[in-house]
């Protein structure tokens, strides 16, 4: 049972690690001109093909009942939603700050699990949390200086609503029977036509689906596609199943932790002392979600024990 979880582990740690490559290859083809509805679209849109194509290859049938649909279209909206509200917001505040606030999701996640579905946090997932919580800050935070502070009521409103999307697409992952039975390419797969059909409305809403710039922006929109979305999604889902939402959601840190990275090693951005905490903060909180399982058995067994002791009388 520990090695599916610890497997559990490690597909939300690849998730968000290469979630986290997503300035990799956005950040080129925005300098070609691109905007981020566009970009958000065609990469929607390429992965949904390379999993059509890898549903091919392992021959699985793409029918689905109306009933999952449903959710599937739930479930696409959710991610969609996460994502261009998180774009939005970054118009009226500075990065860091959207993605601190953002980053609140295992919160979101861990309190609609205790509300809705009884689920109460081990002490050591919310420590966890708050270890992760504070690297994301001093991560994410970095060099921000006074801009924070210009942040609007609307900006701050609408990064929250994005984390609370993203905790509930993990949500519906892990609690709908009909989500969690389906095939986890199959799942994968409308999310994301889903997701690209809203970022498509979104598009033609703003001016219209833009073309392609060049063969190198084409190279980088597959790249985006297969590695931060495809690679993704699909480690997503496997880790979702197997560890549930309220962990796979605190192993999300390790999403700006891998852009400090590709900032420092693509970008020659340099490591400050409040980032190299930040850095030693969530490989701690990743540790202790890693271990957790056999730190909550081991506390189980010990109180266990004592419960049979007898009571020696003075």
């Amino acid at each position: 049972m520990y090695m599916n979880k610890f497997k559990g582990f490690l597909y939300g740690m690849t998730a968000s690690a290469t979630f986290g490559l997503l300035p990799l290859f956005t950040l080129p083809t925005m300098a070609e001109g691109m905007t981020t509805d566009s970009i958000l679209c065609y990469r929607m849109l390429f992965a949904s093909l390379l999993v059509a194509v890898l549903m091919m290859v392992r021959r699985v049938n793409f029918s689905v009942g109306v009933r999952e649909l449903s959710w599937l279209v739930l479930l696409g909206f959710f991610y969609y939603g996460s994502a261009t509200l998180l774009f939005q917001a970054y118009g009226s505040m500075s990065s860091g700050m959207a993605t601190t606030l953002h980053f609140l999701y295992p919160v979101g996640v861990t309190l609609i699990m205790a509300v809705l579905f009884k689920q109460r946090p081990s002490p050591f997932t919310i420590i966890a949390i708050v270890l992760a919580l504070s690297g994301v800050a001093l991560l994410s935070l970095r060099g921000s200086g006074g801009e924070d502070g210009n942040a609007s009521l609307v900006g701050i409103l609408l990064v929250l609503l994005s984390g609370l999307s993203y905790a509930a697409y993990l949500v519906t992952m892990n609690n709908v029977r009909r989500v969690r039975e389906s095939n986890n390419l199959k799942l994968t797969l409308y999310v994301l036509i889903f997701s690209a059909l809203f970022f498509l409305l979104d598009t033609s809403l703003s001016g219209g689906l833009q073309m392609i710039p060049s063969g190198r922006a084409l190279t980088n929109l597959l790249l985006l596609a297969f590695l931060p979305t495809l690679v993704s999604n699909l480690a997503l889902v496997r880790a979702v199943k197997s560890i549930g939402s309220t962990l796979t959601s605190v192993l999300g840190a390790m999403e700006p932790l891998t852009a400090i990275v590709i900032g420092v090693v693509v970008f020659g951005e340099e490591v400050t002392g409040p980032m190299a905490l930040g850095i030693l903060l969530i490989l701690l909180s990743v540790t202790i979600i890693v271990l957790s399982p056999l730190l909550d058995k081991n506390i189980a067994e010990r109180l266990r024990r004592l419960s049979k002791r007898p009571i020696r009388r003075q």
